[in-house]
């Protein structure tokens, strides 16, 4: 059981909490009831508002549609204002430009093109929308004046400031290969800044507006001429640099593909400085034709539209191009000429062109990209024409070598050189400077199977084939010449003379390095037909030592008296020895050999030979009293003997 005390307490305590839980719940009582009453209040309120904002906006909603509809109007007031506005400036195009229109575009292409934009947007609204209008036919007869005036223009400009390329600036832009520093100080303005500025504007104009392209042949015909007179003009500048001065200013064209040089040029046969100028004028219009073309080219494609260029390009360059190829096909035509008269010399002019044409074949080919097949084709078939020519020479001069007549009044009497032998040197040693020009003028006239495909090394073989070719008709043709002379030691001579020149000329021009590509042994062949001809020349002097000779000579014994058949041997083998030796100096005096080393070499060997006979016939018999006269006898000294020799082979002697 809980004490009493206890209880009591507990009770007093329950009863103060009942006491707070009673007065915190009157106290919620009152929170919701003075809620209630502030929520009666608000809805009270919202209510109200509510009802006045369905009254304003049902005022203010009329109002702002008035509103709107007002702006709507003045807008639509104001547009029309405007186009009104707009249209009337169409019927002012005309006379606000016609001053203008009728003065023209120059000094103010601007402003000019302005107009013009203003008279085309007129054509447009009349054609559009009113195209009864009279306007129409004044602002249309406005447009084409302006046109006409622009064409007018932009031919104006072409003409006036196209100027022909000075032939200085040209070899400068031709020499300008080798040096690219050179290159960029030589750069071609053809038209001013200013001018290229308006000729484009125009150019542009009258594509897009004008839908006009006579302009383009406006074009091409002016810079046509230019071009033309440029490279013509290089070609009289050279006419005059050369009959002033000799020299013309000619830098060196670049040779990137140079052929094989010798060690010394060798004046070609029959030319004269003249042709020299002519071929050196030719090639360098060639290189001053591929700049200036790349230089016109650079410039048509700033004006010219790029659909229209190539076509543009392809007249502008057809009269320059014309003319070079009429003059090549001149030369080519010349040599052909000279051909059938045997004058093999005018080919030579073919050479130095045609190699300049190969090499500059690639750039050619570069400029003429995208023109016709018939411009493109124009300088192969230049190149071809002169290969045809040139080889058809190559043989035609084998053939003559070969065929040349052995005329005897031709022949050099005292058994020199021939002139078909040095003629005939002289343009194998131009062939040369022109390796690999020559071979492949050979190989293009190859049909065989080996030749289809052409190789440096193909034609360097085919060149020497061709050259031992030329070199063996003219030993055959030299071995039937020489039966002119009814003297063999005369023709043993000649023989010597026309075989040691050619072996020494091939030497010297190191053609013996190009003959030995198919024949090896040709140096040693030469010097073994040299030998055999001073053996030949040598026999001649057998009629004269055969008389001092031991052979048929009778033993004679110290203190014999001799018989008078053995005087009269003796005195017939001196006699014989005196007569040959005086017959033989005086006519071999009148032979020549021109060269000092085989002249000297021929001499010595002859002295030595009559000196070992004559000193040993000289020595047994002079001191034989076989006459009473020996001076009538013994004329000649061992010494006279060589000296008279010596003598031989030297008509100043």
């Amino acid at each position: 059981m809980i004490p009493p005390q206890e209880a009591s307490v507990r009770r007093r305590e329950i009863e103060d909490k009942l006491k707070q839980e009673e007065e915190t719940l009157s106290f919620i009582r009152d929170s919701l009831e003075k809620s209630d009453q502030l929520t009666k209040n608000m809805v009270s309120i919202l209510s109200s508002f509510e009802s006045r904002l369905m009254k304003l906006e049902n005022s203010i909603i009329p109002v702002h549609k008035q509103t709107e509809n007002l702006q709507r109007l003045q807008e639509n007031v104001e547009k029309t204002l405007s186009c009104l506005d707009h249209v009337i400036s169409y019927y002012h195009v005309a006379s606000d430009t016609e001053k203008i229109i009728r003065e023209g575009p120059t000094g103010r292409l601007e402003e000019y093109l302005g107009c013009m934009a203003k008279i085309q947007k007129a054509v447009e609204y009349f054609q559009d929308n009113n195209p009864d209008s009279p306007e129409l036919n004044r602002v249309k007869f406005l447009f084409e004046r302006g046109k006409e005036s622009l064409e007018s223009e932009f031919r104006s400009l072409m003409t006036r400031h196209s100027k022909v390329v000075s032939p200085v600036l040209v070899l400068d832009l031709i020499s300008g290969d080798d040096d690219m520093e050179a290159q960029e100080d030589v750069a071609l303005e053809h038209l001013s800044e200013s001018v290229l500025h308006d000729v484009i504007r125009i150019s542009r104009w009258l594509v897009e507006y004008g839908r006009n392209q006579d302009f383009m042949n406006v074009y091409y015909q002016i810079r046509s001429s230019q071009l033309d007179r440029s490279i013509k003009g290089l070609k009289e500048h050279f006419r005059k640099s050369s009959s002033s001065s000799g020299v013309p200013y000619s830098p060196a064209i670049p040779n990137k593909r140079k052929d094989t040089p010798t060690k010394k040029p060798v004046k070609r046969p029959g030319r004269d400085d003249m042709l020299d100028m002519e071929i050196d004028a030719y090639i360098h219009c060639v290189s001053a034709f591929v700049k200036l073309a790349q230089s016109e080219y650079q410039l048509l494609t700033d004006i010219i539209p790029e659909h229209h260029q190539k076509k543009t390009f392809d007249s502008l360059i057809q009269d320059a191009l014309d003319g070079l190829m009429m003059e090549g096909e001149n030369i080519v035509s010349v040599a052909r000429k000279a051909i059938i008269r045997h004058d093999y010399s005018a080919v030579l002019t073919v050479f130095p062109i045609l190699r300049h044409l190969k090499q500059t074949k690639p750039e050619f080919d570069q400029v003429l990209q995208g023109t016709a097949a018939s411009t493109k084709n124009k300088l192969p078939g230049l190149i071809t024409s002169m290969e045809t020519t040139g080889a058809k020479a190559l043989e035609d001069f084998a053939d003559n070598i070969k065929n040349d007549p052995d005329k005897e009044y031709n022949m050099p009497k005292d058994g020199t050189v021939h002139e078909l032998t040095s003629n005939a040197i002289l343009f194998l040693q131009q062939l040369l400077d022109f390796q690999e020009t020559a071979g492949a003028m050979l190989a293009s006239q190859e049909t065989s199977s080996s030749a289809t495909s052409y190789n440096s090394e193909f034609n360097k073989r085919l060149l020497s084939t061709y050259i031992c070719k030329v070199l063996g008709n003219l030993q055959l043709n030299l071995l039937s010449k020489s039966k002119v002379y009814e003297d063999p030691a005369l023709r043993a001579i000649f023989l010597h003379n026309n075989y040691n020149y050619i072996l020494k000329s091939l030497e010297k021009s190191e053609l013996i390095h190009l003959v030995a590509v198919t024949q090896k042994t040709a140096e040693r062949l030469y010097r073994d037909h040299i030998e055999q001809q001073i053996q030949t020349y040598q026999r001649s002097w057998l009629k004269v030592t055969d008389y001092i000779s031991e052979k048929n000579l009778p033993v004679f014994q110290p203190g014999v008296k001799l018989r008078d058949k053995e005087r009269q041997m003796i005195k017939e083998r001196f006699k014989g020895f005196n007569d040959g030796l005086e017959e033989l100096c005086k006519i071999q005096k009148a032979w020549a050999i021109p060269d000092t080393e085989q002249r000297d070499k021929i001499r010595q060997a002859q002295k030595h030979i009559v000196k070992e006979n004559y000193g040993a016939f000289l020595h047994r018999y002079a001191s034989i009293p076989f006459t009473k006269n020996p001076e009538k006898y013994i004329k000649y000294r061992v010494e006279q003997v060589e000296d008279m020799i010596e003598r031989l082979f030297d008509t100043s002697a």
